[in-house]
């Protein structure tokens, strides 16, 4: 997300109804730490290919498993979702395309997206993809107050979105930016960049003097669009590429619109340990590689992605 200090910055994050509902009622979810995980990923565990250009680049512990392990929220389509017992979209299409540089397989587990960061530095996952904006926040392990609260990762970042504003279909409140939200209720996910910017706007309402923005945050992407589909919201801020796919796919396109602020733009990144420094330049090196040889924007444009396209890999290059 982009504009603020949790999950992406002015951009946020969420997920078609359809698929909400199919990943809070089919996967497991991930609790606290994580004692139960979706194993649903792209590809099973496997043999290494040690003839591939960057394996050396990895960890020898990597190397030795053959495996990458990926901490996600499998809920956000299309970046992430879970389709027919597999997590699927954007992030594990471009894993994928990683993977054949790093001659290892890269294995999603599914988790709520708050626990993700903690997860992987208890050493749960080797690593977190899952539409996680780069924040200096982030980067330096504070909340969103400023206080420190842990070590921090590196991010690898790999794509651009800016805030979706998803409303009902037929915008009867007439929402257009973030502004007119003001006086409103707006619906997010727990733990989100939006959430941060939700609080960031009512703040601003409340200087400007055009009424009370109330938030309402849902441990799930999903539960947040359920209460603009009621009418109990009138928006649910998310990614600009995650809120346009869920208006043109739930109920059939005839549930949400979506409406895109492309001035907040901000990166999305893989979050690694700042203590893994090795896997973090060797993720770094296999991007650059697979932007050069064509298959990352094939990834995205499979996806309808392509719009949010970085020509370069970069490292903590978020604000």
């Amino acid at each position: 997300m982009t504009a603020s200090t949790t999950r992406r910055t002015t951009a946020a994050r969420s997920r078609i109804a359809a698929v909400g509902a199919i990943a809070v009622a089919g996967a497991l979810i991930l609790t606290g730490c994580g004692d139960q995980t979706d194993k649903a990923s792209t590809s099973p565990s496997g043999a290494a290919n040690s003839s591939a250009p960057l394996f050396s680049k990895l960890p020898k512990k990597i190397q030795d498993a053959g495996v990458i392990k990926v901490g996600t929220d499998a809920t956000y389509a299309p970046m992430e979702f879970t389709e027919g017992g597999k997590i699927v979209g954007v992030d594990p299409d471009v894993a994928a395309a990683l993977g054949k540089q790093l001659g290892v397989q890269f294995k999603f587990e599914s988790g709520t997206f708050d626990t993700l960061i903690g997860s992987m530095q208890t050493g749960r996952s080797d690593l977190v993809m899952s539409s996680l904006t780069d924040t200096k926040a982030r980067q330096e392990g504070l909340d969103d107050k400023g206080a420190k609260t842990g070590a921090g990762v590196d991010f690898v970042d790999y794509f651009s979105a800016s805030t979706g504003i998803l409303v009902k279909k037929g915008n009867p409140d007439g929402i257009k930016t973030l502004d007119d939200l003001c006086g409103k209720t707006v619906a997010v996910q727990r733990g989100t960049t939006y959430e941060d910017s939700a609080k960031t706007q009512a703040e601003k309402c409340k200087t400007d003097g055009k009424g009370e923005l109330k938030i309402e945050s849902f441990p799930t992407d999903a539960e947040a669009q359920t209460r603009v589909k009621a009418g109990g919201a009138a928006a649910d801020l998310n990614d600009s590429p995650v809120a346009a796919y869920i208006a043109q796919t739930a109920g059939g396109g005839n549930d949400f619109e979506a409406i895109a602020n492309p001035t907040d733009a901000g990166l999305f990144g893989i979050a690694v340990d700042k203590k893994n420094t090795e896997l973090r330049d060797a993720l770094k090196e296999a991007l650059d590689a697979v932007i050069k040889d064509g298959t990352y924007k094939a990834a995205l444009d499979k996806w309808n992605a392509g719009s949010g396209a970085v020509t370069e890999a970069k490292i903590n290059a978020g604000s």
